[in-house]
């Protein structure tokens, strides 16, 4: 499935949009991570959890679960908040 990379993230990557494998959000986080190593860990902390800055969208709908299901038709964007002052 089509995945959209947010920029700060390109440099894993080298490209705004991949293509990636899963039948669940954390699956296909590991799919993302086999194909650019390290990229994972920059969305999901150590204890398993998004990322407060991180937010997936599922065809357009948020979602905060990694078991979310996911089908080969669908459209995952990933999106990095920013923050600073």
């Amino acid at each position: 499935m089509k995945v959209l990379i947010p920029a700060p993230l390109h440099s894993y990557t080298g490209e705004r949009e991949v293509d990636a494998d899963g039948a669940t959000i954390g699956e296909l986080l590991a799919d993302l991570d086999r194909l650019y190593p390290g990229l994972r860990f920059r969305m999901i902390d150590e204890q398993d959890r998004m990322r407060a800055h991180i937010r997936f969208f599922v065809n357009g709908e948020q979602t905060f679960d990694l078991a979310r299901p996911l089908s080969p038709a669908d459209s995952v964007q990933i999106v990095q908040a920013l923050s600073g002052g």
